[in-house]
């Protein structure tokens, strides 16, 4: 028998199969089985009479005489039996059902259900410890099982003027939900009524007369007395709206009897000859009312105000809501937690706010199933990630083999150890001169006992190691004990990329690059490396270290220059306008663009063409190349 309190309750135990839940000899633990049938079947019916001789199905006899029709009064036509032409009898119509009324509409009240903060802290701890996932539906159907595992929440529904639609009353006495002040206060009193008056009896005079009947009430027993008395009226009055207030007062009536029992008749008499009076406690001042009619007027002038209070919202545990005295909210908290019963969703979603404030997470199987555990599936790259030999055996055991338990994967890892053979016994030895041998008729010290339910040193590892991957979210361990590895998650879709617009923008315009032939041959085989420049030079220095360094280039394209100034050979023939220098892109560079080193390294501008070529005078050779 469990010992937790009943808010709480053993998640490994609720989700067992249910022929495991509980013991099968706790069902029939005190069952002794039926009587032996004294009657049996011959016995009650009697031998079975002898078979009729003859062919089957033969035809009785003419001469048996037949069985006359029914006597007695012909069977009176009803409205619902009708008569069926062609001489058959009457065909029972069927009688329409009564049609029941719909209940009263519910009151307009928000209820709403919450598990016990106790109990979810217990499911936490339960769940971090085990490490198992637990479906959060199951667990929030479990808590509305029993009222002691959640509470009830009643707030008031307001209109836009923000006043309540239904006001709600709450007694301080013993913390009872009403709708009304009117009943709150009736309850009060009447469950209350020592705590505030105190009721004595007095002798008076009893009624005069002969009385040899009364009246009593049919549905409560209360004796009226005698309809002649001068009271009866009032206190038929009286008694219906106490007690039947939602009852016709002429249905009321017409179940009031006519007793002519002399004993009811005589303790009638006798609770007409004492006077009940009722003093008044908890006063500074001695007071006495004589009628229950005066108390109920002092109790609602004296006491109503600091004991009957509204209130907007009030939260009660399931057990205090399942003993409501107001009857339309006793069915209001039942159709609530009928429709959670079908769909927890309101409870469900509370109970995850909850767990998610004690660390604990949730992913759902199949995308359908919501589980709340310790931590979210997380996929384990064996080829990539650097785990033990050990963790790869586990992770390749729960792929290759469906629907693994716990028990089984370290069975297959590690397997346990047989029971070892039980000793013979021997011959005991005789004891030594010394007195070091054994004490004869006393057997030798017994070794280490093997124990089944202990694990071995390489179950123990088994176990470190899948308990390290059940808690890094690598392998799922459900509650009906399965064990699942983490899926390797689906790559996600790329990005759509953008539409082009339908305007495309206009290309930057781009610097025109000179072309090929207009650079000197000696500087486009080798590129003159630019000297930087240190700080505190001047202009001058730069330029001379400018053409320092262009010098072996000149000396270079010093041959090349002058074949392209002396220009190819002419023949005599030929027409004067052939012998004219070629002008465009293909005419030789200047002289001052050959000369200049610092300007051969400046981007060439395309310049119009002159109207007259001018031939370009020959360079004048290095002092190298003269000597």
């Amino acid at each position: 028998m469990s010992t937790l309190p009943d808010n709480e309750f053993d998640l490994e135990k609720l989700f067992l199969p249910a022929w495991a839940q509980e013991p099968s000899s706790a069902k029939y633990a005190h069952y002794e089985g039926e009587e032996q049938r004294v009657e049996r079947r011959g016995e009650r019916r009697g031998p079975r009479p002898p078979r009729r001789e003859g062919a089957p199905f033969q035809r009785r006899d003419d001469n048996r005489p037949r069985r006359e029709g029914r006597s007695g009064p012909p069977r009176p036509e009803s409205g619902r039996d009708r008569p069926v032409p062609g001489g058959r009898g009457p065909v029972r119509q069927p009688e329409p059902r009564e049609r029941r009324e719909a209940p009263p509409p519910l009151p307009e009240i928000n209820v709403s259900l919450l598990p016990d903060e106790k109990g979810v802290e217990s499911l936490a701890r339960q769940i971090k410890i085990t490490g198992r996932a637990y479906p959060l539906f199951d667990i929030a159907q479990m808590i509305l099982q029993k009222p002691e595992r959640h509470a009830v929440v009643f707030s008031v529904k307001k209109d836009p003027e923000g006043k309540p639609v239904q006001p709600l009353f709450v007694c301080a006495l013993d913390d009872t939900l009403w709708l009304s002040e009117n009943e709150a206060a009736a309850h009060a009193l009447k469950k209350h009524f020592a705590t505030f008056y105190q009721a004595e009896r007095t002798p008076k005079e009893p009624p005069k007369g002969t009385y040899t009947f009364v009246a009593q009430c049919g549905l409560s027993g209360v004796i009226l007395g005698p309809p002649n008395y001068h009271d009866y009226q009032n206190q038929l009055r009286k008694l219906h709206a106490e007690r039947f207030a939602r009852m016709p007062f002429e249905a009321f009536k017409s179940r009031v009897k006519i007793v002519r029992d002399e004993e009811v008749v005589k303790k009638w008499i006798d609770d007409q000859s004492w006077r009940t009076e009722y003093d008044c406690l908890n006063l500074p001042e001695p007071l006495r009312l004589g009628s229950m009619e005066e108390v109920e007027k002092h109790f609602r002038e004296t006491h109503k105000e600091n004991i009957i209070k509204p209130v907007e919202s009030l939260t009660m545990t399931g057990t205090a809501a399942r003993a409501l005295r107001n009857a339309e909210l006793l069915r209001l908290v039942r159709s609530v937690w009928e429709d959670q019963r079908r769909f927890p969703l309101q409870i469900a979603t509370v109970l995850s706010q909850q767990f998610a404030g004690h660390g604990l997470q949730f992913f759902k199987v199949n995308k359908t199933i919501t589980h709340v555990c310790v931590t979210r599936p997380h996929f384990l790259d064996l080829a990539a990630a650097p785990v033990s030999e050990g963790v790869k055996r586990i992770v390749e055991h729960i792929n290759t083999h469906a629907k693994c338990i716990r028990r089984d994967l370290v069975e297959a890892l590690a397997p346990s150890l047989a029971p070892a053979p039980a000793p013979i016994a021997l011959p005991m030895p005789a004891p030594a001169p010394d007195g070091t041998g054994a004490a004869p008729g006393q057997p030798p010290a017994p070794g280490p006992q093997f124990d089944a339910n202990r694990p071995t040193p390489e179950q123990t590892v088994v176990i470190a190691d899948l308990h390290w991957l059940i808690h890094q979210g690598h392998v799922i361990e459900f509650a009906n004990g399965l064990l699942e590895t983490a899926k390797r998650p689906t790559p996600k879709p790329p990005k759509p990329e953008p539409k082009p617009s339908k305007q495309p923008a206009p290309p930057e315009p781009q610097p025109a690059a000179p072309p090929a032939e207009a650079i000197a041959p000696g500087l486009a085989a080798e590129p003159a490396a630019t000297p930087e420049a240190q700080p505190g030079a001047t202009a001058e220095d730069l330029t001379g270290e400018i053409a320092a360094a262009a010098a072996p280039q000149e000396a270079a394209a010093s041959p090349a220059t002058e074949r392209a100034a002396a220009g190819p050979p002419q023949d005599a023939a030929a027409p004067a306008s052939e012998a004219q220098p070629p002008t465009g892109p293909e005419a030789p560079l200047p002289e001052s663009a050959v000369a200049s080193p610092a300007a051969a390294m400046l981007p060439l501008e395309p310049t119009a063409p002159a109207p007259a070529p001018v031939e370009p005078s020959p360079l004048p050779a290095p002092a190298e190349s003269q000597t």
